[in-house]
């Protein structure tokens, strides 16, 4: 199995709000507003949710399943810049060539990252491989929808029908994991203000454990996986857990544990 779960933590790109709206006088907190209004209006009050270009990445968490180990942490260290996060996470393609599993990474992390490469000229050909350098990648490559390289769980549950979608929390719950614990990606906003990227860190850790036990149960109803190779894989993640530095980690175990 060489597999790549993957989650990100962003928050408004205030430098580009400063550049697109002329607010250079406010402070950071007000030109987010200003954003999250401006969003709302073109919403009509439905969303402040910003769009894909105007988000920053402040967080890549990662859970890497290769060989015999499976290994979950937080890219960079936690100063690390957007810049330098943005390359560890690519290099890891073109090292490990794995396959990526998201929840909604189709439609929302890839799209960031996508934007965030181009703003500061982060290179990737692994990751835009699509058969014209390696042919294996022609019918099975990162960028298209339907192809297994990258698995976008929530979109391939779904059967790709975005009425049926689910939020990841409402299926790790379903499932018995622990879902969202302590916060929400409403909350990382506020956190990064409050200074707080630990928290963001160790929350982004989190989503990519419950996604990539969510995988692991898609992986046997699929006959990926028998059902004693299913357990072996659940109780590799629980030792991964037990050896793990972090609270956030054994927090997790504990209440997975009590679910």
């Amino acid at each position: 199995m060489n597999v790549l779960v993957f989650d990100i933590e962003t928050v408004p790109d205030v430098a580009a709000g400063r550049r697109l709206y002329e607010l250079d006088d406010l402070t950071d907190a007000e030109v987010a507003n200003v954003m999250f209004c401006r969003r709302q209006q073109e919403t009509e009050g439905r969303s402040e949710f910003l769009r894909h270009h105007l988000h920053r990445v402040v967080a890549i968490a990662v859970a890497l399943r290769r060989d015999d180990a499976l290994r979950v942490w937080s890219l960079g260290d936690v100063d690390a810049d957007e810049p330098e996060l943005l390359r560890r996470f690519f290099e890891g393609l073109e090292r490990f060539a794995p396959t990526l599993v998201s929840w909604n990474g189709g439609g929302f992390d890839l799209p960031v990252l996508h934007y965030r490469a181009l703003l500061h000229g982060v290179a990737a050909p692994r990751y835009w491989e699509t058969g014209d350098e390696d042919q294996s990648f022609r019918w099975n490559n990162y960028l298209s929808r339907y192809h297994q390289r990258h698995t976008d769980l929530m979109d391939v549950l779904a059967g790709y029908q975005p009425r049926a979608s689910a939020s990841l929390h409402d299926v790790a719950t379903l499932l018995g994991l622990p879902g969202k614990l302590g916060m929400t990606g409403a909350g990382v906003w506020q956190a990064w203000l409050d200074g707080d990227r630990a928290g963001i860190r160790a929350y982004c850790e989190t989503d990519v454990l419950n996604t990539y036990l969510v995988f692991l149960r898609y992986e046997l109803m699929r006959g990926r996986l028998s059902a004693p190779a299913h357990d072996e894989e659940v109780e590799r993640v629980r030792a991964c857990l037990r050896d793990a530095p972090g609270a956030h980690l054994h927090e997790f175990l504990a209440a997975w544990s009590a679910a």
